[in-house]
């Protein structure tokens, strides 16, 4: 079965960084394009930024400039790293890929920037 973890959230000062990482299992991992996604305190779940399978990325404008996604397709784990964090960044995150016709998601990790 499709499975997703996500891993690495953690409370951060502003301005710090923190790495999330993804563990794919379920299916071909290499096949797919993988996606983070967030969901703030109160709002809807917004894109955060993809991977392509041969390594495209694509950011929200949000984060651009201060996230990288990246992917291990050797592992099966997809990563984000995030840096100069601010407090809007707070939210929980979520790796996800789209098989055929479904989208699936991981539990998601939370990640608390704050003093």
């Amino acid at each position: 079965q499709v499975q997703l973890v996500e891993s690495g959230g953690d409370l951060v000062q502003p301005g710090g960084s923190l790495r999330l990482s993804c563990a794919a299992s379920g299916f071909t991992f290499s096949a797919y394009p993988m996606n983070w996604y967030r969901q703030a305190p109160g709002k809807e779940r917004e894109f955060v930024a993809s991977m392509s399978r041969s390594g495209g990325p694509n950011y929200a404008d949000s984060v651009k400039g201060r996230f990288t996604i990246s992917r291990d397709n050797a592992i099966d784990t997809l990563y984000l790293q995030m840096n100069r964090l601010k407090p809007e960044d707070t939210a929980v995150y979520y790796c996800n890929t789209f098989i055929v016709v479904r989208n699936f998601w991981g539990q998601g990790t939370q990640v608390t920037v704050s003093q």
